[in-house]
């Protein structure tokens, strides 16, 4: 195959002989040229057809490429989220099982104190309870003091004092020692109110447990009156359920969700 260039060298040289006559000679060559021009033109519009389907693949490959492209982005993007997910789902399952094993441990603290009471609470001395999630000791205040008197009789502090030598076993637990009444009001010269009554009571009671062997920074006292009770106040027999002492196992807070941020919360202030 001629190059077009030349083909058309050729052809101008065979112009250039002018408009006169033309030898057969030169009429061949320039018929030789011509046919070979047109020959190089159809080889041109191959390569030209070849090309654009060439470029028609190559466009379409693009598009597949572009949409592959967006399909990898779009898959990394799930993989990610899905990674992410994961990683949340483990850290949940994590704090699920922290949780599950802290709920084993309370409920088996709760029956360690259950069973270490057992025998108090058989011959009604006191009974164990939980309230809002808090180991209850309740007492009977009737069966520890005279009827508006808050000095212990002596069944009373024989009773506390068997309390504070079981209590004295759990030395890494705080008790707080909270007194109740009936809504029956006193006024008296030493106790103005029912608050004076059950915080006299209260009182006395710590003193007896430390007495016992209790650790005196493992108590404290506190009067709650006539305004917390755990029945009507309309029978004779509510009210004298209403009054009781209970010492109450403290929570540990520190073992509370969150506690850490708080604790640094208030080092900040």
């Amino acid at each position: 195959m001629v190059p077009c260039r030349r083909l058309l060298t050729a052809f101008a040289a065979v112009l250039a002989l002018g408009t006169g006559c033309v030898s057969k000679k030169k009429y061949t060559e320039l018929e030789v040229v011509l046919a070979k021009t047109r020959e190089a033109v159809r080889d041109r519009d191959e390569e030209r057809r070849d090309l654009e389907s060439r470029l028609e693949v190559c466009a379409q490959d693009r598009k597949q490429l572009g949409q592959c492209q967006e399909d990898l982005a779009r898959i990394i993007s799930e993989k990610g989220q899905l990674t992410s997910d994961i990683q949340e789902m483990t850290a949940a399952l994590v704090e699920l099982a922290r949780q599950q094993k802290e709920a084993e441990s309370r409920i088996a603290e709760y029956r360690g104190v259950v069973d270490k009471f057992q025998a108090l609470e058989a011959a009604g001395k006191l009974k164990v309870r939980v309230v809002d999630g808090r180991v209850v000791l309740e007492l009977a205040t009737d069966v520890l003091f005279a009827s508006g008197r808050a000095t212990l009789n002596r069944d009373g502090k024989a009773a506390l004092l068997e309390v504070a030598t079981i209590l004295a076993t759990l030395p890494d637990k705080r008790f707080q020692i909270e007194g109740h009444t009936d809504n029956v009001p006193i006024r008296t010269a030493q106790f103005p109110s029912n608050w004076e009554l059950a915080a006299d009571r209260s009182i006395s009671v710590v003193k007896t447990l430390i007495e016992g062997g209790m650790a005196p920074e493992a108590v404290s006292a506190a009067s709650y009156g006539e305004f917390r009770p755990i029945a009507a106040n309309e029978t004779r027999e509510q009210k004298a359920s209403n009054r009781r002492i209970e010492i109450v196992m403290v929570p540990d807070l520190s073992q509370l969700p969150g506690f850490d941020e708080l604790e640094a919360l208030g080092a900040s202030d």
